[in-house]
């Protein structure tokens, strides 16, 4: 087996016959590469090698992309595909095919090259590296299909990269077996999801439901296999496994179990199975850290069933709002019934006893699926969280005159939607003017967003002008500062526009939320273990809401990101992770308890 000494101590010549066969008849990128030499691991040999790829000319790039063959194709049928290509392909079935799978395959290899002038290339070995089904792969294709020329050229490469690190693992010998058991129990945890979805091949886990019941029972369940010392179910649903230390400290960690609706499977969840793994290492060794290990799989974090989120972490914080017993989803069933039937006792002595001491703990921290594409985009695995955006939320109403729309002028005109459209527009003027410069590597004062994402004309005719004009708002920022002065100048753009036009309008505020920056010292521990992994550190906030800046308000906490599969998609489910990079991951997160 080859190995990274050899690598790194081999002429340039043989360096790069060493690396024949990763990229596909493209003995310019080891060339290239070798000059990074010392490669301090394979990480880092992958991630020189994508750089190289990333930096080319695009014409070099369309080369690489256009030297890989069709799927199930003529090389394929011809047998005049490499050694390495003719392995996938058989691992994935394609050299199985029905004579249906076949010709769907062939009349997309011809469609795909007619609309891109490239071949269509896939990771058919998949994120596990056992083989993708074909019918998976034929729904892929259909689907990248109707994509954009610019995006699926930079899907091709992110697809030949994958296949790349998977060769080299063949090369190596190496299997990423913890980042297996990730993913595996990651799929295992999705058999369970709530009815009317699971019949759908749908994931959806809402709050003290039979599938988060079982849910719950599976995590304890693994947590007593991996060697923690205590598991328990708590008062609000929370799986808390403990891992006892030599010491008087903890170390806090975790994520949620439930889901949004058709989610996907690694949201929340990898930040509780990460620690899971590395606790199983280190019982199998034999190892106590000189802290308590305490990973707790949080309840509920997405508010889907009951208007209340953040229900796991905030009770750890003292946060849980005794009106939340009350709330009914929409069955008509409150939380309170919920909990009985579940078992729970529904009641606030139970509930704020879970609230923790903070001058117990060392801090919290959290890894994550990125749930955007900038990793996935900059060939990264994982980065390092600087903050989590602060939020404000509202729903929203402009209210006009409802007119016919042949007979009114122009200019008489008290249209709604017009003005929210005015509206629509300054937001994305106005949140895309704070520079973005957390993809150029540099650290960012401030990062803002706006979104509406919600937008309805109620009672609306083709021949009617809009005389109202629903529509949500969704303003965060890296600081609560830069939120709140992106909130002050979208409320004001709102009042001049509906001024102008004679329009009232009013703001109805559903959720508030500060920013929460990472504590210095925890975020520099997770930058030297990504260092020592051979990899470059790369600093970027969290548009999204995490259980992380719950416990924010008690004791410190800093994030881990990991890269997200398919462009970074998440709530969704084509999200999706690696075995490679989820092995990254839990090396990350040994090292961390190494450096403690």
């Amino acid at each position: 087996m080859l190995t990274l000494t050899t690598l790194n101590n081999a002429s340039p010549q043989d360096f790069v016959s060493l690396l024949d066969g990763t990229y596909e008849h493209s003995p310019w990128i080891a060339e290239r590469a070798a000059a990074a030499r010392p490669f301090q691991s394979l990480a880092h040999l992958k991630h020189e090698l994508a750089r190289v790829v990333r930096e080319a000319a695009p014409d070099e790039q369309l080369g690489l992309i256009r030297a890989h063959p069709e799927l199930a194709g003529k090389a394929m049928v011809s047998k005049s595909l490499t050694a390495e290509s003719t392995n996938e392909q058989s691992k994935a079935g394609l050299t199985d095919c029905t004579p249906e799978e076949f010709a769907r395959i062939q009349q997309l290899n011809a469609d795909y090259n007619a609309k891109f002038g490239w071949p269509f290339i896939l990771a058919v070995r998949g994120p596990r590296g056992q083989g993708l089904p074909r019918a998976e792969i034929i729904t892929t294709f259909a689907r990248r299909l109707a994509g954009h020329p610019d995006f699926e050229r930079a899907e091709c490469l992110r697809n030949i990269h994958r296949i790349a690190e998977i060769r080299l693992n063949d090369k190596f010998g190496v299997t990423p077996t913890l980042g297996d058991q990730v993913w595996d129990w990651a799929e295992a945890l999705a058999v369970h999801s709530d009815p009317g979805f699971k019949e759908q091949g749908q994931l959806t886990v809402t709050y003290l439901t039979e599938a988060h019941l079982a849910c719950a029972a599976q995590l304890r369940q693994w947590m007593l296999e991996c060697g923690f010392d205590e598991v328990t179910v708590d008062a609000l649903g929370n799986v808390v496994g403990d891992y006892h230390g030599t010491g008087d400290k903890r170390l806090l960690t975790g994520s949620h179990y439930d889901t949004v609706r058709n989610g996907g499977k690694y949201d929340g969840r990898l930040g509780i199975l990460v620690p899971m793994v590395c606790v199983r290492e280190l019982k199998r060794q034999g190892r106590r850290l000189p802290f308590d290990l305490e990973v707790v799989g949080f309840a509920e974090e997405e508010g889907q069933r009951f208007k209340a989120t953040f229900l796991g972490s905030g009770a750890l914080i003292g946060r849980f709002k005794p009106a939340w017993l009350d709330e009914l989803d929409a069955e008509g069933v409150s939380m309170r019934k919920a909990m009985l039937a579940a078992g729970l006792p529904a009641n606030l002595e139970s509930i704020n006893a879970l609230q923790r001491d903070p001058a117990r703990y060392l801090g919290f921290v959290e890894v994550h699926i990125e749930q955007g594409p900038v990793l996935n985009e900059m060939d990264l695995p994982l980065g390092v969280v600087t903050s989590i955006n602060g939020n404000v939320r509202y729903l929203c109403e402009v209210t006009g005159m409802a007119s016919h729309a042949g007979t009114t002028p122009m200019d008489r005109r008290r249209d709604a939607a017009a003005a929210v459209a005015e509206l629509i527009l300054y937001v994305e003027r106005r949140a895309g003017s704070v520079p973005d410069v957390v993809g150029k590597g540099l650290e960012p004062s401030a990062v803002t967003v706006g979104t509406v994402g919600m937008l309805q004309v109620p009672a609306g005719s083709i021949n009617v002008i809009p005389g109202r004009c629903l529509f949500s708002l969704d303003l965060r920022a890296t600081t609560n500062e830069a939120r709140d002065a992106l909130d002050a100048d979208v409320q004001a753009e709102l009042r001049r526009i509906c001024e102008r036009r004679g329009l009232h309008w009013t703001l109805t505020q559903t959720e508030s939320a500060s920013a929460a920056p990472s504590d210095p010292a925890w975020q520099q521990r997770w930058e030297a273990v990504v260092v020592g992994l051979g990899l470059p550190v790369h600093r970027m906030p969290s548009g999204a809401g995490h259980d992380a800046m719950k416990l924010h308000e008690a004791m410190p906490q800093a994030m881990l990101f990991l890269r997200g599969a398919n462009s970074g998609i998440s709530h969704n489910p084509l999200e999706s992770i690696t075995n490679d990079d989820a092995q990254l991951c839990v090396q990350a997160f040994q090292g961390l308890l190494e450096s403690l």
